[in-house]
This record gives structure tokens, C-alpha cells and sequence, in this order.
């Protein structure tokens, strides 16, 4: 299922691992670091981050808990990159769903 454990992409890092006890859920931890900004610019970040899990979580595998860990570009970036940083990640470390 998996090629590695973690991915490094532009707006994130993104950390996966199966959890067998969790299975048919998915369950995401979103964490930011103070070097990113203030207040609102640390919570702007996990808002955007957790509405990109919330609108792609159907198109990955169950049983997986995954962390996504904000970097200075995830609050100023535009949506649709954050989407495509997302699924890439996903894609290389193998937790999407096959659409077959």
C-alpha cells in the first residue's frame, strides 16, 4: 500500500500509516508550527488543509490515519494548488483509491 511514509510537497508534508484498528474510517491530524504566522494565519492554514481533506476523503483508501503538517505557502496559496499538492501526495505514497 505504501511506497514510503511521508511526502514533501510545496504547500505540505504529508505523513500516512494504516491503523487495522481504524479500518473503514480515514482520520487526519492537521498541525502548523508558529513559524508560519499569527494566530489567524496558523488557523487559516488548518482550515484550508482540512477542507481539502474534507472534499477529497472519498478518493482514499480506508483504515489510514493520516497528519498533514502546514508550510508557510498552504495559507496563501491558491485552492486548487493545495488540491493537487494533496492528491499528489496521496498518489506517491499509494493511499488512493483505484477508479477502475
Amino acid at each position: 500500500m505504501y511506497k514510503k511514509k511521508s511526502c514533501v510537497r510545496p504547500t505540505l508534508v504529508f505523513y500516512a500509516r494504516r491503523n487495522p484498528s481504524n479500518e473503514g474510517k480515514r482520520r487526519v491530524g492537521i498541525t502548523v508550527s508558529r513559524k508560519i504566522g499569527k494566530a489567524n494565519v496558523r488557523n487559516r492554514a488548518k482550515r484550508r488543509l482540512r477542507e481539502v481533506f474534507l472534499a477529497n476523503q472519498s478518493r482514499l483508501a480506508e483504515g489510514i490515519d493520516i497528519v498533514m503538517v502546514a508550510r508557510f505557502k498552504t495559507a496563501q496559496a491558491p485552492f486548487e494548488f493545495l488540491v493537487k499538492d494533496f492528491l499528489k501526495a496521496a498518489e506517491e505514497l499509494g493511499i488512493l483509491k483505484n477508479t477502475d
